[in-house]
């Protein structure tokens, strides 16, 4: 099957596959249909204009993305009205907004691909094992060009934050 990648991740060691093709720097980011907390569609035209740095997480009530989300929200604080930080999961929006609110996190924009999975297939984030995305980060730049791209290879491990972030600055600056 065209965009099934047989694993391309690992959770916890055990090979897992992934659904969508993979996206690259230089080609046009794609367009998606997710939910933001109050269950309107959200789109990427809906960010048009901005530079946007898109994680994607298998869920805000796992450690790891508990961190990486609380990370994105500090660093949310230091990058600008230009920038826009997006973490997209298959949680269903209440929780999301749950989360959010018990966390403090308010910079990032949380948005639930739980019921088309639209982002994920168009990104290829997909688990097909959990239906949930694979962790991973993404630069698209304000003309939505994608600039940077990181799948991490272990579900449970963190993203380099140091390298998107010198890839954010690279594109903010330009």
């Amino acid at each position: 099957m065209a965009g099934e990648r047989v694993g391309a991740v690992t959770f916890l060691g055990k090979p897992l596959t992934v659904l969508g093709d993979p996206v690259e720097v230089g080609q046009q980011a794609p367009d998606f249909t997710v939910l933001d907390q109050d269950l309107t569609p959200r789109h990427l035209r809906d960010y048009a204009g901005k530079v946007k740095l898109i994680a994607t997480v298998p869920s805000l009530d796992t450690g790891v993305c508990d961190a990486e989300t609380r990370r994105w929200n500090e660093e949310a604080g230091r990058l600008g009205d230009d920038v826009v930080v997006l973490t997209i999961s298959a949680d269903l929006p209440f929780a999301q907004k749950r989360w959010c609110g018990a966390a403090g996190v308010d910079r990032v924009i949380t948005l639930s691909d739980h019921k088309e999975m639209s982002f994920a297939l168009a990104y290829g984030t997909y688990v097909k094992e959990l239906r949930l995305e694979v962790r991973a980060v993404f630069i698209v730049d304000r003309d939505d060009v994608i600039r940077y791209v990181e799948y991490v290879p272990e579900i449970t491990h963190h993203p380099d934050y140091d390298a998107a972030l010198a890839a954010l600055k690279e594109v903010v600056g330009s």
